[in-house]
């Protein structure tokens, strides 16, 4: 069986490896105040073109969109997202059971737009009983989105502004960041994210760690206390030299951005495959995420070898699906994944 059901089957790219291993037995201090998490946090700091920006390392996604959100709101306040979003159907209410309301939008191809957030704002506080009611205060989005699609820089721009306006943060979950920073189709960088938001994350799990994400909070009012709140929800990780190693292994000498094209190539020719046998696609995008829709009868045929990951059902026959490449796909899978696919 070859998995294409998601971009985290396997452990760690073996520069990363390298550099546990060759750093193991050294003594440092703990919990991230080392010079390993330091010097990663400047390299990132550099790439974001965000000198003040404060760089905490966490251990998950989960985790991070948890603390970054508690750490964020107020009791009273809720964070606005799209239906589809991963803190809406991916994290077990984990927002709900620290106190904190998902406010959940329609989506389009996974996205929300400015024109719904500003929407959504205004109707709360012209809402008589606005003070009985959760107040949106933080705008969750993820690059890419759970759909694999890509909000463009004028999407950012636009929702950055509706969140100035009307005192709202601005936050980007970028678990797989580096797929979306590496595709055709887009048009934002790091130093994009930095400017136009309060706090994101640079994901690690799914490009090339073993795990980690790096939390980056350019907004100085949510660097304060930061810390309290990573060790009281259990972020704070006690090794923590063990995340600064891995993200100063993918970041200094660009592998991170280098493995994230490889991870889009491959997909691009998986994408093209399905194309050329004029199969439906659940939303077109240009990252490391496929959605194939696929009869009953292929999805039974083909799944007998390759493991994919089910999305939603399109009609009585039909299922769109998801296959997904990472840093760690092989040529020689990806090679027999298209003979099959040309079988279809």
């Amino acid at each position: 069986m070859i998995y294409f059901n998601c971009d985290y089957n396997e452990g760690a790219h073996e520069k990363v490896l390298r550099r546990l291993i060759e750093t193991n037995m050294e003594q440092t201090e703990g919990y991230g105040c080392d010079p390993y998490c330091d010097a990663a946090a400047k390299i990132i700091r550099e790439k974001c073109q965000a000198p003040d920006a404060a760089v905490h390392f966490l251990v998950g996604g989960t985790q991070a969109n948890a603390i970054v959100i508690t750490a964020a709101l107020r009791p009273h306040q809720g964070v606005v997202s799209a239906r589809t979003a991963h803190v809406n159907v991916h994290e077990t209410g984990a927002i709900e059971a620290s106190g904190h309301k998902v406010l959940v939008l329609p989506a389009k191809d996974g996205k929300i737009s400015a024109t719904q957030i500003d929407a959504c704002y205004q109707a709360h506080v012209k809402d008589d009983a606005f003070e009985h009611i959760v107040q949106p205060k933080m705008v969750y989005l993820s690059q890419p989105t759970e759909l694999g699609t890509l909000y463009s820089l004028k999407e950012l721009e636009e929702i950055a502004g509706v969140c100035r306006r009307n005192g709202m943060y601005l936050y980007i979950d970028g678990a797989r960041l580096g797929y979306g920073l590496a595709a055709a189709e887009n048009d934002v960088t790091l130093p994009d994210l930095a400017r136009l938001c309060d706090v994101f994350y640079i994901g690690g799990t799914k490009v090339g760690a073993l795990f980690g994400e790096a939390v980056v909070i350019p907004n100085p009012v949510l660097q304060q206390d930061f810390r309290y709140i990573m060790k009281q929800r259990g972020g704070m990780l006690a090794k923590g030299r063990l995340l600064g190693v891995q993200f100063l292994a993918l970041f200094e000498d660009d592998l991170y951005m280098e493995i994230s094209r490889y991870a889009d190539r491959l997909a691009d020719r998986i994408r093209e495959a399905f194309i050329r046998k004029k199969i439906p696609f659940l939303v077109e995008n240009r990252t490391n995420q496929l959605f194939p829709i696929l009869s009953d009868e292929d999805l039974k045929w083909i799944g007998e070898k390759y493991c994919y990951s089910y999305q939603e059902r399109m009609d009585d026959s039909h299922s769109a699906v998801r296959f997904c490449t990472s840093w760690a796909t092989s040529e020689e899978a990806v090679e027999r994944l298209l003979g099959d696919i040309d079988r279809l």
